[in-house]
């Protein structure tokens, strides 16, 4: 299985050329099975004052994009997360498309970032968690914040989750923190972990990439730097029913 991680840099310009960016990042992806793109990059996550005017349904022009890239590309895309509305609320989400340009999942945020952050009281919190069946085996996902909080992983593995989706806006001031949950999220339920982060250049909280592909055992297998920039990696999918087989420690929880 292939898998690609754009880290896409966030330029203070129109939703339009955004969505266009995105896509030509798209085009020019290596061929993979899973495509990722990060957190709200249709405006950028600290764009707080763009998250009404930007905001759209699930059935808006950047999903649309999206569903028609998919089957152009024939792969999946987890096309990171826009501000989503429905009715009255607005809702951090992100989604992934099959490559027929259908939506096998969407997962709301759970963990809305409060400090220095208006996205709490701008955004609805969702409250499920998310995990789907895909093509290399049960998929959970997550967002930005949602990395310092462990137990909302296991509640996936508890759902039979062997790969962990993450998209997120990170900032580089706590990149190593980003660094350090990467990895433990992946080792301590012996499961795959690909994220996509930000990236930004001469802003005033610059955004800290450094998107990962981290195997079962925690050993990141290809990290990106702090640019603009595509990585991707070959992994084995048998290899997680292979870790946890050898070390069962999940077995072990005493806690559920």
């Amino acid at each position: 299985m292939k898998v690609s991680s754009i880290q896409l840099e966030i330029v203070d310009q129109s939703k339009q050329n955004n969505l266009e960016h995105a896509l030509n990042m798209v085009d020019r992806t290596p061929e993979s099975d899973l495509i990722l793109l990060p957190e709200i990059w249709p405006c950028g996550f600290f764009s707080f004052d763009r998250y009404q005017s930007d905001s759209e349904p699930m059935n808006g022009p950047t999903v649309n994009a999206f569903k028609e890239k998919a089957r152009e590309r024939q792969c999946h895309i987890l096309m990171g997360s826009f501000v989503e509305r429905e009715n009255d609320n607005l809702f951090n989400t992100t989604i992934l498309l099959n490559p027929n340009g259908e939506v096998v999942a969407k997962y709301r945020k759970i963990h809305l970032f409060g400090y220095m952050s208006e996205e709490a009281e701008l955004l609805t919190p969702g409250k499920d968690v998310v995990v789907a069946d895909t093509p290399w085996g049960r998929s959970g996902f997550s967002t930005c914040y949602d990395l310092r909080f462990p137990e909302i992983f296991r509640r996936m593995v508890d759902k039979n989750a062997k790969f962990f989706l993450v998209v997120s806006a990170w900032p580089l001031a706590r990149v190593e923190a980003w660094r350090l949950f990467n990895r433990a999220r992946a080792h301590e339920n012996l499961a795959y972990l690909f994220s996509c982060n930000c990236t930004s250049a001469g802003t005033d909280t610059p955004f800290a990439g450094h998107s990962m592909i981290v195997d079962p055992l925690g050993q990141v297998l290809v990290e990106a730097g702090e640019a603009e920039e595509i990585i991707t990696a070959e992994i084995d999918p048998g290899m997680v029913d292979s870790v946890r087989g050898q070390f069962p420690a999940l077995e072990d929880r005493v806690f559920r």
